[in-house]
């Protein structure tokens, strides 16, 4: 078992920026984030693995980094320019031996 506890998410307004951080309990290959709209299904966000390579949905490329402390377990979300289509809830990701886990869910509103 792998428990994720998220932390970081919040109310900014556009084009400012937020940083999401996730812990494990325990070392694992795949990190990541997901997230979802109120009436939209859950999508990727980005993920990393343990030797760093990373993987962005197109909507956040240039604007999102994804980025991961194997020591400490922990993943962060850097999230610069942020739009109010980037609301949602994000949900930590971690996927070991084929075996998916998630965390909680923190908010991010982008508004005005």
């Amino acid at each position: 078992q792998v428990q994720l506890v998220e932390s970081g998410g919040g109310l900014v307004q556009p084009g400012g920026s937020l940083r999401l951080s996730c812990a494990a309990s325990r070392s694992t290959f795949t990190m990541g984030w997901y997230r979802q709209a109120p009436g939209k299904q859950r999508e990727l966000v980005a993920t990393i693995t343990s030797g760093g390579t990373t993987d962005y949905a197109d909507s956040v490329k240039g604007r999102f980094t994804i980025s991961r402390e194997n020591a400490k377990n922990t993943v962060y979300l850097q999230m610069n320019s942020l739009k109010p289509e980037d609301t949602a809830v994000y949900y930590c990701y971690a996927r070991n031996f084929y075996v998916d886990y998630w965390g909680q869910g923190t908010q991010v509103t982008v508004s005005s």
